[in-house]
């Protein structure tokens, strides 16, 4: 009998709790919301026993999200994430996992929960559909919402589609939040590996105003001469 239940899957992660670990999780996690706690799990650990989950029903995913505990929630987007690279998945359950994200990304609000599931549930979704939920995400006044849009463009990537990755990079450039702009670079970079050309291009266009952070994520990669050209800007 596969294990499906949201009780016995946190059974499970309680067997492995680690309290000498407690802390350095809470330092980790410390742009998540003041009321999450941490177990002290290893993340190999959450991962491999949401793979044994893959198949819990989204009735009781959401059960593990509304956990104030952080390994609970990274559960619930890794099981997400499982059933969403699944060969055999059918168009109707992409579909239900790409809405049940949206609607409980209020529970997703950390930057690797969103970095977890995002490319699979919303990326992989989107990969033939109009992307306008990304750009709609991209404007929305929730960090995790933004950073949902940016990263769900790696899906495109892995098929050589650049254009959105730049497109939604170019709408959050001025965004306030450190870890947006991290993803920003992150991405763009990623997007330059496809097409150097088309990174340039946008560097170009824009580094005089982008913040250092997302400059020097874009420019790891480069050869030193063209990291220090862009950093001279």
């Amino acid at each position: 009998m596969k294990d499906t239940n949201a009780k016995e899957f946190i059974i499970e992660l309680e067997k492995h709790r680690n309290e000498e670990d407690v802390e350095k999780m809470k330092r980790f996690i410390k742009n998540s919301d003041s009321s999450t706690l941490c177990m002290g799990l290893h993340m190999r650990t959450v991962f491999q026993i949401a793979k044994r989950f893959m198949e819990t029903p989204l009735t009781e995913v959401e059960k593990l999200l509304d956990s104030s505990y952080y390994e609970v929630r990274m559960g619930a987007v890794s099981i997400m994430d499982y059933q969403a690279k699944k060969k055999q998945i059918t168009e109707s359950q992409r579909k239900s996992l790409f809405d049940f994200y949206l609607r409980r990304h209020d529970r997703i609000n950390n930057w690797d929960l969103v970095d977890r599931s995002a490319p699979s549930v919303i990326g992989i979704y989107l990969i033939d559909k109009p992307k306008n939920i990304l750009y709609d995400l991209a404007r929305s006044n929730n960090m995790w919402e933004r950073r949902t849009a940016i990263v769900s463009t790696h899906a495109f990537l892995k098929k050589g589609e650049i254009d959105h990755t730049f497109r939604i990079a170019e709408i959050l450039l001025d965004d306030p939040e450190e870890l947006i702009q991290k993803a920003i670079g992150s991405w763009i970079r990623e997007a330059g590996k496809q097409n150097e050309k088309a990174l340039k291009r946008f560097l170009n266009k824009h580094v005089s105003t982008m913040s250092r952070i997302t400059l020097r994520y874009a420019i790891e990669k480069f050869d030193k001469e063209t990291r220090k050209f862009y950093l001279s800007k």
